[in-house]
């Protein structure tokens, strides 16, 4: 704890020094899961903050900084019997991202977004002040925070809540054959003893005709003669290809049995399937030796390193948007229809109190509950094309009573960015703790594609990553000097071979 006062301290005579000349400033993490260009300026530098400081078993809580990522937050805690309630999938996300970002994961049903999992938080805010907030303390700030993208103020510290973990998690798959039914699905496997039941429920459409909904429990039972099913390894199947297989021709559910560290993080190798568009981009052939061969590519961390460094991640599609469960499978069939893009992420999530930052369901369309559709995908090549779909995907959103996710590009006008919140209780925070001098929402999210367009018109090095393959090979070459593959092959959580 001194050696975390020490910082915070460095830390808030910064802010304090940028509060009195009245210059805005952004936060400089270390690391970031968005894909929203990077243009800062003016930093403050929190990477230093990325210890988890404590544990109470006692109590079930961990005292963790903002920088500590889910991987080392869960070897943290396994050996004390006990795990985050909500883990997010890339083992690079970080505790304060989760909190002043959207997250939510396949156990979001039941708990909430990752905030909601949280009893108190440190923060600096924009005058340079140390505060905490809690359901008891400051209550306002502490909810106005979470999903406000940082425009609040400084994340220093949170207390998280823990679970009991168990050794395995018994996973079933259980094919579906429309979006109808796969929509109608993932909501009954979090309702009534289906849902008391399940700790995990999310699901995949691999196309209009083949998906799975996956449910898991925990569990420290692992029947005679089950051998776990892994994902960690180099020689190990992506999840997502393996559900695949696993549920193309069967009719009834498949069960498996994962280690608990394994499940939480399936996603990790290929990204969802994001890693893919890699092979497709290089024209490289996909196969499970070449997986095998570039394995130390194909993790979330250098998959996000070189995405930004190559350029590619604005014509690419990233986007997670929450939708009310009747106009789901209305908007699968749109985002089909205009995109072309399988296979597509469901994951059922517990919607926050209002007001609130992070995607919400209102009007006659209300409900405790809504399905997060993650579209990942090339977009088009031409800017104004790929701007245009974009905004008709915003629009479309919109009318069928769905929201963004703020982690990705967002093409709003301010008006219609706006309508989505309560931007006057949202003003009203900002006003109360002296935010004025951190950026706003909407232009910490907001991209114009035009100027970002016309910018690497003019630089050379932006230039010569758009001519294929120079950014793909370019986006490697950083990712190779980041180190992080080294990350992954030191993981303790991993299941080994």
């Amino acid at each position: 704890m001194d050696r975390h006062q020490r910082i915070v301290a460095q830390v808030a005579s910064k802010v304090k020094e940028y509060f009195t000349r009245k210059e805005p400033f952004r936060i400089q993490h270390g690391s970031t899961n968005s894909t929203r260009p990077n243009l800062k300026k003016s930093v403050v530098d929190i990477s230093s903050l990325r210890n988890v400081v404590s544990i109470d078993s006692k109590s079930k809580t961990a005292r963790v900084e903002p920088n500590v990522p889910m991987d080392r937050l869960v070897e943290a805690t396994l050996p004390h019997g006990l795990v985050p309630p909500v883990v997010m999938e890339f083992p690079g996300i970080t505790v304060g991202g989760g909190y002043a970002g959207t997250a939510g994961e396949s156990s979001s049903f039941k708990f909430g977004f990752f905030d909601r999992t949280i009893n108190e938080v440190e923060m600096i805010l924009a005058d340079g002040e140390v505060v905490r907030a809690s359901e008891k303390q400051n209550k306002d700030l502490f909810r106005g925070a979470a999903g406000a993208v940082g425009t609040l103020g400084v994340t220093t510290m949170v207390e998280l809540r823990l679970v009991e973990a168990k050794k395995y998690v018994k996973t079933t798959y259980y094919p579906t054959r429309s979006v109808a039914q796969a929509v109608k699905e993932v909501r009954e496997h979090t309702q009534g003893e289906k849902g008391d039941r399940h700790d995990y429920v999310d699901g995949i459409l691999f196309s209009r005709d083949h998906g799975a909904i996956v449910t898991g429990e925990m569990t420290d039972e692992l029947p005679p003669n089950t051998k776990p099913q892994t994902f960690s390894n180099p020689w190990d199947p992506w999840f997502y290809l393996h559900v695949e297989a696993a549920t193309r021709t069967s009719e009834k559910p498949i069960i498996e049995y994962i280690p608990l560290a394994e499940y939480m993080f399936r996603y990790d190798r290929g990204g969802f399937w994001v890693g893919r568009s890699a092979f497709s981009y290089m024209r490289f052939p996909f196969n499970k030796y070449t997986r095998w061969f570039l394995d130390d590519f194909l993790h979330t961390r250098m998959l996000y390193r070189a995405l930004h460094a190559s350029g590619i991640a604005t014509r690419y599609i990233v986007q997670d948007m929450a939708l009310p469960y009747p106009n789901a499978e209305r908007f699968i069939d749109y985002t089909d229809n205009t995109f072309n893009i399988w296979p597509i992420w469901l994951c059922p999530l517990k919607q926050s109190e209002q007001p609130t930052m992070h995607p919400h369901t209102k009007g006659e369309l209300k409900d405790d509950q809504m399905l997060n559709i993650g579209l990942w995908g090339f977009g088009p090549n031409d800017p104004d094309e790929y701007l245009r779909k974009n905004r008709a995907l915003e629009k479309t959103l919109g009318e069928m009573g769905g929201m963004k996710w703020l982690y990705a590009q967002t093409y709003y006008n301010k008006d219609e960015f706006w309508a989505q919140f309560d931007r006057e209780w949202h003003e009203e925070l900002r006003e109360k703790y002296n935010a004025q001098a951190l950026p706003g929402v909407y232009d910490k999210v907001h991209v114009d594609i035009k100027k970002y367009t016309m910018m690497a018109n003019k630089d050379w090095g932006l230039r010569m990553r758009n001519i294929w393959p120079l950014g793909g090979f370019w986006g490697i070459w950083k990712a190779i000097q980041s180190k992080d593959y080294m990350i992954h092959r030191n993981s303790t959580w991993r299941s080994r071979d």
